[in-house]
């Protein structure tokens, strides 16, 4: 029976098939810079010195690093808001899916200098609710979001 080869035997072996056949075809440079071809060029490849890997057993610590505490576990709170712009108008359907009341207030800021910005007065969703909120201003509208507030 047969002995197997091991696969770094294999992996070396790939290697160096390769790289002799990369080498002939790459340009050797000669001293003064100029590319070589034909049958003064020649490759010259050193074996690479592969020295053990030296350990400093000082540097291993007695016991494993302490693992930092987990982040803090985000508060369910907050209903969800999609916001939607058209034209001149806003709306803003929310859900609150978590069991807290959640006091929404819907923000509008309009485009144009003289058109007023419209903040909404703090409206109480209850858990498992639905609600739609709606501003507007007079001409473009530059952005809208809605804030959250713990009652």
């Amino acid at each position: 029976m047969r002995a197997r080869r091991s696969r770094a035997v294999s992996l070396l072996v790939t290697s160096v098939v390769l790289t002799g056949f990369l080498i002939p075809g790459a340009d050797a440079q000669s001293e003064g810079g100029e590319a070589l071809s034909g049958p003064e060029a020649v490759a010259v490849v050193e074996p690479a010195v592969v020295e053990p890997a030296a350990v400093d057993l000082d540097e291993i610590p007695a016991e494993p690093p302490v693992r930092p505490r987990p982040p803090v576990a985000r508060e369910l709170f907050g209903a969800d808001c999609d916001t939607v712009i058209e034209g001149s108008q806003v709306s803003a359907t929310c859900l609150n899916s978590y069991p807290e009341t959640d006091l929404l207030r819907l923000h509008v800021e309009c485009d144009r200098w003289w058109d007023v910005d419209a903040d909404s007065a703090a409206v109480a969703l209850a858990p498992a609710g639905r609600i739609e909120l709606t501003s507007r201003c007079w001409k473009e509208v530059r952005s809208a979001w809605v804030t959250h507030q713990r009652p």
